[in-house]
Formats: C-alpha cells, sequence, structure tokens
C-alpha cells in the first residue's frame, strides 16, 4: 500500500474513533432516551394489567445495590448485563401472552442494540471489571428467580404479565439512576 493510501485508512480509522468516544460520551443521554422507549413499548406490548393475575402477584426485590458503585463506568456494566438478562427473559417460550408481537420484536431489537453499545463502551473504557462477581451473581440470581416463576406457572399469561411489570420498575430504576449520574 502507499503511503498516501495508509494515511487515508489512518484518517478514517482515527474518525471512527472520534464518533465512537463521542457515543459512549453520550451515553448516559442515549440510555435515557432508550428506557423512555422500551417503557413506552412494554405499555404498548400489552393491554391493562388484568385483575385476575392480582392475586397471584409475587414480590421479586432488585438488588439496588448493583447501581450504587461509585463509578459511571461499573453502572453502565451494570445496565448492560440487566439489559442481556431481560432480553434473555422477553426471548423465550412467549406463546401465550396476547402481546402485539410488531411491538416485541422493537422492544427485543432496541435491548439488543443497547447491549451492543454498552458492550462497545464497556471494552472501550475497560470495565470488564464489574465490581466484583458478586454484583454479577446477584443479578443472575434475581433474574433466575424470574425466569423460575415463568417456567413453574407454565409460561401463563399471567405470569408474563407480572413479568412484565417486573421489567417495568426494573427499566424505571435504571433510568432514575441514570439521571442522577
Amino acid at each position: 500500500m502507499n503511503p498516501f493510501g495508509l494515511m487515508q485508512v489512518g484518517l478514517i480509522v482515527l474518525c471512527i474513533n472520534t464518533i465512537f468516544s463521542l457515543q459512549c460520551h453520550y451515553l448516559p443521554l442515549q440510555l435515557t432516551k432508550v428506557i423512555e422507549n422500551n417503557l413506552q413499548l412494554l405499555d404498548k406490548m400489552g393491554r391493562k394489567f388484568p385483575q385476575q393475575c392480582l392475586k397471584e402477584k409475587i414480590s421479586f426485590r432488585f438488588p439496588e445495590q448493583v447501581l450504587k458503585p461509585r463509578q459511571k463506568e461499573t453502572v453502565e456494566v451494570a445496565i448492560e448485563e440487566i439489559f442481556q438478562h431481560i432480553f434473555y427473559i422477553f426471548s423465550q417460550n412467549l406463546t401465550l401472552p396476547a402481546w402485539d408481537w410488531t411491538v416485541l420484536a422493537q422492544f427485543q431489537n432496541g435491548l439488543y442494540q443497547q447491549i451492543e453499545q454498552l458492550e462497545a463502551c464497556a471494552i472501550k473504557k475497560h470495565t470488564h471489571c464489574f465490581r466484583t462477581a458478586v454484583n454479577r451473581l446477584k443479578l443472575k440470581k434475581y433474574f433466575k428467580k424470574i425466569d423460575c416463576f415463568l417456567k413453574e406457572k407454565k409460561y401463563s399469561v399471567c405470569s408474563w404479565e407480572i413479568s412484565r411489570a417486573v421489567m417495568r420498575r426494573c427499566l424505571q430504576l435504571i433510568d432514575k439512576v441514570i439521571r442522577n449520574l
């Protein structure tokens, strides 16, 4: 490759790196918009919470301490992990809920794109040390309870509606944390 071609490649790499860095710099603002959109999609996905499901309602206590670290980057890594778990929950055995499948697909696609963005920024900032494995384990345990609840209830309409409400609260908590960063 001639020196001029090498210089062009170098400039392209530099421009892409600069654009990518700006995306990561504005990540909290972007996350706020994504979460607002995801909350709207969760609402549009289904109807009002069915009254008959109120008796089945159980409490899933979100491990809020995973979103209270000292560094913004660590919060972003925790949010990435949460989005991955939510994506997993909403990607399995969705045969019973009477949800709008187009809206569900938009919700899944939005989560997936945000996971990719968060992963890229976490790699860029070298922050894969998500404040010990303890926080990761707490999140895994929390979402495992939800997964087990769905399986135990044989993915019933009520179990999905309860899970949808739980995910809504989870996203609202993340939104609150991001706005305070």
